[in-house]
């Protein structure tokens, strides 16, 4: 059994192993055995003993009653931080955490609604059509994932976040009636936070100077940015300051040919009434 569990740690990602490792310290430490850490969490023993052995992932609830069990001092939260992002695509992992301290993030989205503006049930209803085809319980973690980055929307210092929309990609119909008109009214939502701009691109703009391709623009905490570009499961992260600055004078000429961030909203709110 116990050959079994280590086969299952070593085949396990580093940061599954470095949780368990941390969780392993910190209760060894405490004085306490697995069943003993198992009661103050509202646990079993054998559940902690499949976390310490990563035969099991933890859970944000594990997670969060790991902590508090163990008054860790934010040591089992700060090593849950590297579990969180194996959620993501690897190729989305070093964005995610470029975006999560960003000063400011831009997206330019000509195909899809961008990420951290998708309602619940549109993510999942778009990850669902992915192809080769999502187990359940794939589609559930990186649904999970998605929501976990609109943390950014409260974050201090706030972030200033721009979001520029395609007209196609609010009419392309992801999972039907009820889960486009829900769309519609979170990006409506959205709209009306003080850190937020959602404009959007209208078809009858024509040629204009986004046609090249959807990018984001992340300002990182030392005032640096940086362009992120992402295409058939592939990423590339532009930090050379001749490109970016192209890139962000692209950018800034796509938002001003887009429509006003009000005039955008009584779009979205007319597309919702043609559902």
């Amino acid at each position: 059994m116990a050959a079994l569990g280590q086969a299952k740690k070593n085949s396990s990602s580093p940061a599954a192993q470095y949780f368990a490792e941390v969780l392993r310290m910190l209760r060894t430490k405490a004085g306490l055995s697995q069943n003993e850490l198992g009661e103050r969490m509202n646990y079993t023993g054998a559940a902690v003993s499949a976390v310490e052995t990563c035969a099991k992932p933890a859970t944000d609830e594990f997670i969060e009653a790991a902590e508090k069990a163990l008054d860790a001092g934010g040591l089992v939260a700060a090593a849950a931080k590297y579990l969180r992002l194996e959620r993501y695509p690897e190729y989305f992992q070093g964005f995610v955490q470029l975006e999560q301290e960003a000063l400011s993030v831009s997206s330019y989205c000509s195909q899809l609604i961008e990420g951290l503006l998708q309602a619940e049930s549109y993510a999942r209803a778009l990850l669902s059509c992915d192809f080769p085809p999502l187990d359940e319980a794939e589609i559930e973690q990186l649904t999970l994932a998605r929501m976990e980055r609109k943390a950014l929307f409260e974050r201090k210092p706030v972030c200033v976040i721009n979001v520029i929309l395609e007209e196609a990609a609010l009419r392309r119909r992801i999972g039907g009636v009820e889960v486009m008109h829900r769309q519609y009214e979170y990006l409506i939502e959205c709209s009306q936070r003080p850190n937020l701009v959602v404009q959007v691109m209208p078809a009858d703009r024509g040629a204009h100077a986004g046609l090249r391709g959807p990018m984001k623009l992340v300002e990182t905490p030392e005032q640096t940015t940086l362009v992120y570009t992402e295409a058939l499961g592939k990423s590339l992260l532009i930090s050379k300051p001749a490109e970016v600055g192209v890139l962000a004078r692209r950018y800034a000429m796509i938002r001003s040919q887009a429509l006003r961030p009000e005039e955008s909203v009584e779009l979205i709110e007319q597309l919702a009434g043609e559902l």
